[in-house]
């Protein structure tokens, strides 16, 4: 469903922003220090304002930069979750028990009823992932794997192009899975902290995990204590 933000969510929406516009304060995230290429995002309503809450931090701290472009792309969008979509968790536990229990263990068999199931959202976040790698891609020379592929001495920053995906927990699962050419079957392998920063880099074809679900810039809000969203907010379908 295209819920917005609760307070929580924005609250958290403006710490990942912070974070993003200061990626080269220590610890430095693993992307290069030039601005994105591009806030590709899913089009529902939480996650077009967490894009622009990023889009607009990281345009703050280089007011002389020209802005970076936003973009939705409908192939990011949640897993469509049919009739569950607008349940709390619980009521879902107490009305569909057996189909909950089959998704926990055999997600790529089982569907919520009206759902997508796993291979439909693959079949729309591939394109969506190779749309973004494309841009970043144009006009420049192919990479190469003879170089040393051990990160840790030293390393410069990277120069080369970047862009910032902003989506959904089952979404980017998906995503992992598609890059890393694994099966569905691994679909619950990834643990997706709301608004955690996940890094893949793109060598010569070959993708590269260099940081997941950082959450160090959510600290002070878990431990300023903010409040859970109530039944009635949002709440990612993946992570039932």
């Amino acid at each position: 469903m295209d819920s917005p933000l609760t307070q929580v969510g924005l609250d958290q929406a403006a710490a990942v922003a912070r974070r993003l516009a200061g990626r080269r304060v220590p610890p430095a995230l693993p992307v290069p220090a030039e601005p994105p290429n591009e806030i590709v995002h899913s089009p529902l309503l939480r996650t077009a304002a967490t894009a622009t809450a990023i889009g607009e931090a990281i345009a703050a701290s280089d007011p002389a930069g020209p802005p970076v472009p936003l973009r939705p792309d409908p192939g990011l969008l949640e897993i469509g979750q049919g009739d569950w979509e607008g349940l709390s968790g619980a009521v879902i536990g107490e009305r569909y028990a057996d189909i909950l229990a089959a998704w926990r263990r055999r997600p790529w068999e089982t569907v919520a009823p009206g759902g997508e199931t796993l291979d439909e959202v693959a079949a729309r976040v591939g394109p969506a992932l190779m749309t973004v790698l494309s841009g970043l891609g144009d006009g420049r020379a192919a990479g190469t794997l003879d170089r040393s592929h051990v990160a840790g001495y030293g390393d410069a920053a990277p120069t080369h192009p970047w862009s910032i995906v902003v989506g959904h927990d089952g979404v980017f699962k998906i995503a992992l899975l598609t890059l890393f050419g694994l099966p569905l079957d691994r679909f619950w392998m990834w643990s997706m902290d709301l608004c955690g920063l996940t890094v893949v880099e793109v060598r010569a074809g070959r993708a590269v995990l260099r940081a997941h679900n950082l959450t160090d810039h959510l600290a002070l809000l878990h431990a300023a204590g903010s409040p859970e969203p109530t039944p009635a907010s949002f709440r990612p379908e993946g992570a039932l």
